[in-house]
């Protein structure tokens, strides 16, 4: 006679939770120690206004009364292989600057936060990057602030304020949602929001977004009338959704789709078309 031992019930618990973060991040190859080895957000929030890949031109733009930029998300670039986001040059056209979303690197190595910087510099134009989760990975931030520089910050144009925010950790946290909420006292007149995850789901199935769903009506309320698009990844797939006076928009992962957005911007408003490379 076969005996079987009982199975216990922590390990079972433990499978269960390995399963399900395997199967909250789509598209990704998932990097379980690398997740539960990123720095904190008040660490990185520290390093504000520390830029090295960004120039003082950079971070202070000259627009025409209408332009254009390009937003993409989601590149993960891996092993020195950047899966076609060497290519945006030839689609940047008439754009005045580039955001990419955050998941630009797959572990946050260096050789590929390397890579993105040798490609943005292709571009010709400002190339504006964001934090994402894959970017920290095992403890990768140092990698990141050494090389690329603030993960939280603000662009201001002539007629336009840009604000890039660090949600790697899937939140804002007070202190970055208090410094915003200085600074819109003091924007332009088009004023756009950059993070990587996103702040609604469409299904049960999509549970990628913030982990305190306050945090999302808090800055909701704190950019209606002050901001005219929010822009996110993280989830591997579209989302659009307006309130009051914001449209908030979740781009698909560029690695998989090569899919990019194309807002134009004129004193009438905004438009945006989703392009393929």
């Amino acid at each position: 006679m076969v005996k079987y031992r009982a199975v216990k019930p922590l390990f079972v618990l433990f499978i269960f939770l390995i399963a399900i973060v395997l199967l909250t991040i789509p598209g990704c190859s998932v990097d379980l120690l690398g997740l539960f080895k990123s720095e904190d957000l008040d660490i990185r929030l520290k390093d504000r206004n520390t830029f090295h890949f960004l120039t003082a031109q950079d971070r202070n733009i000259v627009l025409p009364e209408e332009y254009s930029f390009i937003v993409l998300t989601d590149t993960h670039i891996m092993e020195g292989k950047s899966f076609g986001f060497e290519n945006l040059p030839s689609v940047i056209e008439d754009a005045a600057f580039v955001v990419v979303l955050g998941d630009i690197t797959q572990n946050g190595a260096e050789e590929d936060v390397q890579k993105f910087i040798t490609i943005a510099k292709t571009l010709n134009v400002p190339c504006y990057p964001v934090l994402g989760n894959h970017d920290i990975y095992f403890n990768h931030w140092p990698v990141w602030r050494d090389s690329i520089g603030s993960s939280s910050y603000r662009i201001d144009g002539s007629n336009t304020t840009l604000f890039v925010l660090d949600t790697a950790n899937a939140f804002f946290g007070n202190t970055q949602l208090e410094w915003l909420n200085r600074e819109l006292k003091t924007v332009k007149s088009h004023v756009f929001i950059f993070t990587h995850t996103n702040l609604f789901v469409e299904t049960i199935n999509d549970i990628q977004q913030l982990t305190d769903l306050q945090e999302r009506a808090r800055i909701m309320a704190m950019l209606e009338g002050r901001c005219e698009a929010f822009f996110m990844g993280h989830i591997h797939k579209r989302i659009i959704k307006t309130y009051g006076s914001v449209q908030y928009i979740t781009i698909e992962d560029f690695r998989s789709t090569k899919i990019y957005c194309r807002v134009r911007v004129s004193p009438k408003g905004i438009s945006y078309t989703f392009e393929k490379l």
